[in-house]
């Protein structure tokens, strides 16, 4: 059975329920214990488990993950939560020396490190230029680290209960632009699959493959491409690694053309790593040239007229659509763009 819960609502009901079926798990980090429970995702935590289970943390995030680690080599299953992921700069250490390559260096004869590390991606007025990037591209250059990135609630939910299920060390991003989406969110405890691609949209003239905020974005301008007589396939990769490439594939070789939108920059990007996947593995399927949406190459302003040319919206992946097809929009393509009344700075 499916209720309408936000996203918000949805990472925290995984959480529990993983919690309630599974002792070991704990939560910390900076404020996940505040009465405003990072978004609301900790607050039932807390209420549930008390402060044995759901505690707050110093500013000390490279300490904190080795401790993590620690706990998890321990059979413990720890969850971090960054307010900004841009925090987890201080992480790097521990994530990419330690964490990730655990399993590789012993031989698998030190058991397992299953931490989950949450990070939220700002946005909106007031987050600047250290608020508002995203890591995952960053994270996901090296082996043996899974990152997602949910873009609707159910799967919030779901990709919360495979990262604490599963064996792999997992970094969750989330974007706080996300957190009030209302979906469809089934009660049952069940785990997304690990490593599999969510078509969002059908369509048989060009797939956009897009990332958490993107994703929303993308079925926006899907749907206002229709009116172009124009049919758009979504795809939310949701694991940047490991990536659903045959699904990818499948798509571009029905609808021969491909956007990859990504909430990051374009150079060494997502993007670029989508991009790169289609020539090499679909270039006959191709009609058309890829287009790549991000970020421009500079860092994110704070001013809020600056953020609205900034960030990429429906309107510019429907004009990318267009362009593929040597057409132009018809009328104001900008009045599909949803407007952003967060003021900031957290």
């Amino acid at each position: 059975m499916s209720r309408q819960l936000t996203y918000a609502e949805a990472l925290s009901e995984g959480l529990v329920q993983s919690m309630q079926r599974d002792d070991s798990i704990f939560v910390t980090g900076i404020a996940v214990d505040y009465p405003s429970g990072m978004f609301g995702t900790t607050s039932e935590a807390l209420a549930k488990f008390g402060k044995e289970r759901v505690f707050d943390a110093p500013a000390m995030e490279n300490a904190l993950t080795g401790i993590a680690i620690g706990a998890a080599a321990m059979g413990k299953r720890p969850v971090i939560v960054h307010p900004r992921n841009d925090f987890m700069f201080l992480a790097m250490d521990q994530l990419l020396n330690l964490a990730s390559k655990w399993s590789y260096m012993y031989g698998g004869n030190a058991g397992r490190v299953p931490i989950v590390v949450r990070g939220i991606i700002g946005k909106g007025w007031g987050q600047g230029a250290t608020h508002s990037q995203s890591l995952h591209a960053v994270l996901a250059h090296f082996p043996g680290l899974q990152v997602v990135l949910p873009s609707a609630p159910a799967d919030a939910k779901q990709l919360t209960i495979a990262a604490l299920t599963g064996t792999a060390p997992t970094v969750i991003l989330e974007h706080r632009a996300l957190y009030g989406d209302i979906g469809e969110v089934p009660e049952d405890f069940i785990a997304a699959e690990v490593g599999k691609a969510r078509i969002l949209r059908e369509g048989s003239d060009v797939t956009i493959v897009a990332t958490s905020l993107m994703a929303r974005e993308a079925l926006t301008a899907a749907s206002e491409l229709e009116k172009y007589n124009i049919s758009v396939e979504v795809i939310d990769p949701r694991w940047i690694r490991p990536l659903d490439t045959q699904t990818i594939c499948n798509s571009i070789r029905k609808t021969g053309r491909l956007i990859a939108a990504d909430i990051t920059w374009e150079n060494c990007g997502f993007a670029s790593e989508v991009a790169a996947m289609a020539v090499e593995k679909c270039f006959r399927d191709l009609v058309a040239p890829v287009r790549r949406i991000t970020l421009p190459d500079c860092p994110a302003p704070v001013s809020l007229k600056l953020e609205e040319v900034f960030y990429p919206k429906a309107s510019t992946l429907a004009k990318a659509a267009l362009s593929l097809f040597d057409r132009r929009e018809d009328g104001d393509l900008e009045q599909i763009d949803a407007s952003d009344q967060f003021k900031g700075p957290y």
